[in-house]
């Protein structure tokens, strides 16, 4: 998912009131996002999120 206000693509984790808790597809802390700011990611942004992942991979960072 794209939140756009904060211009991060994540993972959708659930729902946590009137908000959408997203996780960083690289591993990290998860944020919430309001539904209206959330769009499904389109395929070059989805891209950009698994190359980002497979190089912290390479780098050793537990996902």
């Amino acid at each position: 998912m794209m939140d756009s206000h904060r211009d991060r693509v994540g993972e959708f984790r659930g729902i946590a009131g009137p908000y959408w808790s997203l996780r960083p597809v690289v591993g990290g802390t998860e944020w919430e996002a309001e539904p209206g700011h959330v769009r499904p990611a389109d395929p070059m942004e989805r891209m950009h999120a698994q190359t980002a992942r497979a190089n912290a991979r390479s780098r050793g960072a537990l996902l």
